[in-house]
Parts: structure tokens; C-alpha cells; sequence
């Protein structure tokens, strides 16, 4: 409630559904304001500090802890960076990790790896490490000021995605991990085309084979082995332990859910084989990311269940949101087509290079690597002040026709509302709406027929 009224806002895109919600709830839609918070735009190096004067090249993974302390790989130069706010600022150093490259264990920067893509961290403060070129997973576990390696799984050198404990367990660029509640690992085998479950049995580590079949790629839902992925990269977990799977080969995201002993393997967003940038619902949506050239497809997922996923190839962050037994994709900031860069904006009015690893905070902030702009990003929901009255009144928006491909907005006759649309929530944007609006039984109506463009829709007096 703000103002003395709630109202419903509504986005449109293309003529499918995309939210309906009030303020202060999950929103489906409203656009996400970025601020490059360190590096800067083709500004290569490796450097730490405040902003902009730190250097980075090709920052991949991103993770977040509770005092929105961000940490992220640093690819090209082997290293792990903390991003701590303080105050306004942000402030980068390097907390293990250096520019030579290898697989030694160590403390801080007596550590070495070569080639990180991806990190995740536990409820305890300790990160993983997918250390993509050295085929091993690593943890990094902070004592008092320090960081301590050490090495999970995985042999150097070894490829042939075997099972076992430790480094009898073999992987082949894993460029994704996650980490549930009980702190066992979800990996994304990139190179073997599997997803692995690494379980921690006392001082050892466990992995096996929960999808997909090493050597076998494809697009196959289906349960454990007789799934099939292509070059999986991002991978999530939620809350209910279902993993979830930015299937980058495939231009698909990906849900597996645990039933019993097994687990069963689902599409839930994008079509194998169609790239694109399109908006939508289920197989509708397409997404465009080339591993070899964009580097891994991130993603992350929050509290209620919505995915965020880094759009490296058509350099935009999407969103992709449960709908009763649906999945919703938006698009929150980013513009395809638009030449690389770094630009701070609201929605479509922010500018990436490449975007890549995403973490999602507590209070719903996404921060976000961007390794083709060497820039580090912070996201939030950008602020929608909703009209000042004192009336409390629904707006409605339901999807129509035979193949759900038409929305409906509708609200009271008798409220005496007008219906506003903007086309990126900025507020002096809000204007009336222009079209024909039809009174059916008794209720205010307009009908936005498929091929629409992106709107946003809300009640004023």
C-alpha cells in the first residue's frame, strides 16, 4: 500500500501475459535499474580498488552473501575478486588466486587456478569454485582474514566423466555449480554434457551422474541418464531442491526435479534449436548464447522461484517466472541489437557487452557480471510511485482467446479510473491510454490483441 491505494500494474509483451500483481509483491515485469559498480567499459587488466579504477578481465561467475558482499572469477587472470560496498562505493580485492595460473592449493594468493567460470556460497560463508580449465571443483574456506583452497573433485587433465570420490571423479570444463541448503554441489559438466550431484560424505566428496550421459549431447527431456543437454552452463537450486539449468547449446532453460531416487528432466523455457530474444510463454521465449564466444549463460534463482538469466549473446537479463504450471519470460534491462557497452538505465535504456554471472540477494537486488565489458553491475527493481488516492482498486489482466494468445485488461466501470500505459515505468512516461476501452458486464475492458509491443498498464484518476 502506498499513497492509500493499491493497484495491479500489467505488462504486455507481444500479446502474451507477462504479470499481474500488486506493489510490494513478486512483480513479473517492472524493469530493473543497472549501475556499473566496478571496471569499466574496455578497460582490461587486473587491478584492484574502488569502481571503476579496478580492472578485471572477462568476470564470469557471481555470487552474493547477506551483507551484499559480491564475489566473482575472474577468468583470464585465475583469480577470485571481492566487491564489498562501502558507503556509496565499492571497493575490489582479490581474496585468493594470481595471474599465473594452475592448481596448487594454498592460502589467499598462494593459491593458483586456471580459467574459473563459476562460484557459489553456503549459509556457512565458504565458496565453491568451478575451475573450469583444471577440470576440478574447489573450495575456498574464509579463516578469520584469510582464504584457504582446497581441492573437492576432479583430476587435472582427466575428461572421461567418471563417478567417484574425489579425485577418482573426473569432469570436463564444469563452467556452472550451485549449492543447496545441506551444502551438496549441483555442477554443470559443460564439456561432458551432464549435470553432476557432489555430496559431502565426512572428509570426502561424492559425485555422481544425475542427467545426461557423458559424450551423448542432445535435447531430450527425460529421467537421469536418458536426458539429454548441450553444453549446460548456468544451473541454480531452489529452496525444494529442484536444480534448474541454463542449457546454453540448446537455447533452452531446463528444470530437473527430484522424485524419489531419480530425477526427471523438463524444458520449461526456450525451444532446442530456436535462438532468439523473444518474450513468452513456455517453448514461446528464445534466447541466444554461444558458449565459445559469449562465455557461460548465468543464472540464479530467488525465493519465489524466479529464474534470472544472463542473455549473454543478445546482451539483456531476463526474467523467467512461475505461472501455474507455466514459465513466463520477460525481458528486465538490456536492448538487442544495440552495440556493446556500459550504460547505466532502467530496463531497455541500460547498455551490456556480454552479460554472464547472476546472483540474486535476499531483498531481490541482482548483481551481474559482464565479462565482454571486463564491468561488474548492480541491479534493483526500479521505484514505481503509484497514483495518490484514497480508492482501492483492481486492475485485472487474464490471457484469452484459443490458444491463450490475447490479454485482457479489465477494471470496474463504477471506479471512475482512467487507464494509463507507459512503455518503461519512468514516471513522467505514464500517459493515457489511447485506445478503444469496451464496457462488458458492467467492467471496463480493452482487449490487446498478439504482436503488440511491450506495455505497461495501470489506474489513475
Amino acid at each position: 500500500m502506498r499513497g492509500g491505494r493499491t493497484v495491479l500494474a500489467g505488462l504486455v509483451v507481444g500479446g502474451l501475459l507477462a504479470v499481474t500483481s500488486a506493489w510490494g509483491q513478486t512483480d513479473y515485469a517492472t524493469p530493473y535499474a543497472f549501475t556499473n559498480i566496478a571496471g569499466s567499459f574496455g578497460n582490461q587488466g587486473f587491478a584492484d580498488g574502488t569502481n571503476s579504477a579496478a580492472q578485471f578481465w572477462f568476470p564470469e561467475g557471481a555470487a552474493v552473501d547477506t551483507n551484499d558482499n559480491v564475489y566473482v572469477v575472474d577468468n583470464y587472470y585465475n583469480t577470485i575478486r571481492l566487491i564489498a560496498p562501502m558507503g556509496t562505493n565499492w571497493v575490489v580485492s582479490t581474496i585468493a588466486g594470481n595471474t599465473n595460473g594452475g592448481s596448487i592449493d594454498g592460502t589467499n594468493l598462494g593459491a593458483e587456478f586456471n580459467e574459473p567460470s563459476a562460484l557459489a556460497l553456503d549459509r556457512a560463508g565458504n565458496l565453491y569454485v568451478a575451475d573450469s580449465e583444471n577440470n576440478l571443483l574447489r573450495e575456498l574456506t574464509p579463516v578469520g582474514t584469510n582464504w584457504v583452497s582446497s581441492t573437492l573433485a576432479g583430476s587435472v587433465g582427466s575428461t572421461d566423466g567418471a563417478d567417484g570420490t574425489n579425485a577418482y571423479a573426473h569432469f570436463s570444463y564444469p563452467c556452472g555449480i550451485a549449492v543447496d541448503q545441506s551444502s551438496n554441489l549441483y555442477v554443470a559438466d559443460t564439456y561432458n554434457d551432464t549435470i553432476r550431484l557432489v555430496v559431502p560424505m565426512g572428509t570426502n566428496w561424492v559425485v555422481t551422474t544425475i542427467a545426461g550421459m557423458a559424450g551423448q549431447y542432445g535435447s531430450n527431456d527425460g529421467t537421469n541418464q536418458v536426458a539429454r543437454f548441450d553444453q549446460p552452463s548456468g544451473i541454480a537450486v531452489d529452496q525444494g531442491g529442484n536444480v534448474y539449468v541454463a542449457d546454453s547449446g540448446n537455447f533452452t532453460i531446463r528444470k530437473i526435479t527430484p522424485v524419489g531416487t531419480n530425477w526427471v528432466v523438463s524444458t520449461i523455457a526456450g525451444t532446442a534449436g530456436n535462438s532468439g530474444s523473444a518474450d513468452g510463454t513456455d517453448g514461446d521465449a528464445s534466447f541466444f548464447c554461444p558458449i565459445l564466444f559469449y562465455g557461460p549463460m548465468g543464472l540464479t534463482v530467488d525465493a519465489q522461484t524466479n529464474l534470472y538469466v544472463a542473455d549473454g549473446g543478445n546482451g539483456v537479463i531476463r526474467k523467467v517466472s512461475p505461472m501455474g504450471t507455466n514459465w513466463v519470460t520477460t525481458t528486465l534491462a538490456g536492448s538487442v541489437g544495440v552495440a556493446a557497452g556500459a550504460t547505466n538505465g532502467i530496463g531497455p535504456t541500460a547498455v551490456f557487452a556480454s552479460p554472464s554471472g547472476l546472483a540474486v540477494d535476499v531483498s531481490g537486488n541482482l548483481f551481474m557480471s559482464d565479462p565482454g565489458g571486463n564491468t561488474i553491475w548492480e541491479g534493483n527493481l526500479a521505484a514505481v510511485t503509484p497514483p495518490n488516492t484514497n480508492s482501492l482498486i483492481s486492475l485485472s489482466i487474464s490471457l484469452t482467446g484459443a490458444n491463450l494468445n490475447t490479454v485482457l485488461v479489465s477494471w470496474p466501470a463504477s471506479s471512475g479510473s482512467n487507464l494509463q500505459t507507459n512503455a518503461d515505468l519512468t514516471t513522467p512516461n505514464w500517459g493515457a491510454y489511447g485506445g478503444t476501452v469496451s464496457l462488458v458486464n458492467g467492467t471496463n475492458s480493452v482487449t490487446v490483441l498478439p504482436g503488440w509491443p511491450t506495455l505497461y498498464f495501470r489506474l489513475a484518476n
